[in-house]
Parts: structure tokens; C-alpha cells; sequence
């Protein structure tokens, strides 16, 4: 192993026993492999931490914390890490083989460019083909003229200078559930930004995760958000009111409703397989049988294909 690697990937684990594995393995088997894999493992209570010691590779480090939120697991990682770029990367996902060496090669053969993403292949649990995600914005130009209206960057996609991030001073802590897209932001003055237009990881869907569709957040939770990344800062009356919010929604009724929701609208409107996409609205419905537009998306899965995709333009935050 070179002792000075030039790739930290940084990965934060957090009860991820079901899919860390293949996760883990996707990052050796990268055609680059002048790297070292940082797992901070955030106070996981299953069998992840036995998990990761099942690898013998000598660029994989383990770092052990209470569990603080994945802020704090990313700006533990950030301290420990001795790579001039970052990586970043999720327990659950996985790796195409030469996702560090495109990024790596765009960084170094354009020194404007502080952040490099892509678009991404999203898989269910199961790690089954949802759909092929196509991020918002590609070029510099096109992500500045969307960053304050929507997020550009796919988190577990981008790799990034260190220097850049550690300068405007790591990730926002109390940005609960969008710290990524915050320091996004906040780095945006300090060099430009480009997602690759091709799928460089599979993103998996999950009900476990931290992120679950924002409409079943609330709209204050909306509000709060759009607030905070207008303004570049969050306050604390507001942190709090955050996390109050994702503790009341953080329970297995609304996780698996929003899963299952989510993967319907996505078997409908970005991958036509309207049996598939009932299939999981059915069990949405099941867990949670109060949300009218459950139902409405179940009535929307019988109309032809070409009439969803309309209706998908002309609203995709509703379907």
C-alpha cells in the first residue's frame, strides 16, 4: 500500500450490517487503488462494526464514535482523513470499478473545479433496477443557476478537494437531513462544480436510511430547509424545530410507507412497470392508510404510459 494516498472515501455506517459488504467491496475493487477507505462506524448497535473487520485490506480504517448523526460521522472522517481529495460513499451503495479514477482524472486535469458528482443507477433494498437517475444539472453554469432552488449533487456521488470543504469549515451540523446541500452552497465561491453525465454508483433506496421523501416530511420541514439554504446558515431555534420533526417521523410506519411510496412513483414515472409500482403503493397503503395521495398514485398507475410521463413534467415534485 502507498503510504500518501491521493482518495480518502469516506464512508459513515450506521447499522448497515444488511448491505456494507458489497459496499465495501465495490471500493477495492476499483481499477484505481491509490486510496484509503475511511469507515466511521456511528455508534451502529448491529453487526457492522464485526462486518468490516471481516476485510484485511490495509487502506481500510475503522473509526469508532458514539452515534452523533452523519454530519458528525463525515467531519470525523474529514479529520482523520490524509488524501488531498475525498470520496464520498454510503454503507448501502455501490461502486462502478472506475468511478475514483474518472473523478480523480477530471479533478487533476481541471484545477478550477473544487467538486465533481454524477448521475447514478438508483436499485430497491433488494438491489433490483429502479431507474437510471439523471441529475439536474451538469455543467458549472447550469448547477449555479439551479443551487438555490434544488440540490445538484447526488451526496454519495461527488468527490471534492479536501481543502475547500475543510476551509468553509466541514459540514453543517445542525442542517439535519440536508447538510450536504447547505455546504454546497457554501463552498459554491470557492471554485466550480460539474456532475459527470453518467452513472458512476448504484444508489439504493432504503427504507433504514436517514433520507426519506420530503413530502412525507411536511411543509415545515420544506420551509425551514429553503429558508436555511437562501440565507447560507441555519439557526438554532430552527436545528431544533428539525430535529424535532425527523424524531417524530423516524419510526418504521413512516420509513416503510415512504419507501414504498417512493419506489411507485419511481416504477411509474422514470421506469414504466405499473405492476411493479402498485405492487409497492399496495403495501405504502397498508402501513399507512391515512395519505390520500397514496391512493391517488395507485388511480394514476392504470392510465397509459405516455398521459404519466405528461403528468410527470408537468408536476415531477408530485409524481
Amino acid at each position: 500500500m502507498e503510504t500518501n494516498p491521493m482518495i480518502t472515501v469516506l464512508m459513515p455506517a450506521y447499522n448497515a450490517e444488511h448491505y456494507i459488504a458489497e459496499a465495501i467491496a465495490s471500493v477495492l475493487q476499483q481499477t484505481y487503488t491509490n486510496f484509503e477507505l475511511i469507515i466511521v462506524n456511528d455508534g451502529s448497535t448491529d453487526g457492522t462494526r464485526n462486518i468490516v473487520k471481516t476485510f484485511r485490506d490495509p487502506r481500510i480504517k475503522l473509526i469508532e464514535q458514539p452515534n452523533m448523526g452523519v454530519a458528525a460521522a463525515l467531519n470525523t472522517g474529514l479529520k482523520h482523513a490524509g488524501a488531498p481529495y475525498i470520496a464520498r460513499f454510503d454503507a448501502d451503495d455501490i461502486c462502478y470499478p472506475e468511478r475514483l479514477e474518472k473523478q480523480l482524472d477530471f479533478l487533476q486535469n481541471n484545477p478550477e473545479y473544487i467538486l465533481v458528482g454524477s448521475d447514478a443507477e438508483y436499485i430497491t433494498e433488494n438491489g433490483d433496477f429502479l431507474f437510471n437517475f439523471k441529475c439536474i444539472a451538469h455543467t458549472h453554469d447550469e448547477i449555479m443557476a439551479k443551487l438555490y432552488f434544488y440540490c445538484p449533487f447526488l451526496h454519495p456521488t461527488v468527490m471534492y478537494k479536501k481543502l475547500s470543504v475543510s476551509n468553509a469549515g466541514g459540514y453543517p451540523d445542525n442542517a439535519h437531513n440536508f447538510e450536504d446541500y447547505l455546504l454546497w452552497t457554501n463552498i459554491a465561491k470557492a471554485g466550480k462544480l460539474y456532475n459527470m453525465p453518467q452513472p458512476l454508483i448504484k444508489y439504493r433506496l432504503n427504507p433504514a436510511s436517514v433520507t426519506i421523501d420530503e413530502r412525507w416530511r411536511g411543509k415545515r420541514f420544506r420551509e425551514i430547509k429553503r429558508t436555511a439554504i437562501k440565507r447560507g446558515s441555519i439557526t438554532t431555534h430552527e436545528a431544533d424545530e428539525l430535529l424535532a420533526i425527523i424524531k417524530k417521523q423516524d419510526v418504521w410506519k413512516i420509513k416503510q410507507g415512504s419507501y414504498h411510496a417512493l419506489c411507485g412513483k419511481k416504477f411509474l414515472a422514470n421506469n414504466y412497470e405499473p405492476e411493479k409500482a402498485r405492487k409497492h403503493v399496495r403495501k405504502a397503503i397498508r402501513i399507512y392508510p391515512l395519505r390520500f395521495d397514496n391512493y391517488l398514485l395507485y388511480t394514476v398507475s392504470y392510465l397509459p404510459e405516455r398521459l404519466i410521463a405528461w403528468l410527470h413534467k408537468l408536476s415531477p415534485n408530485r409524481l
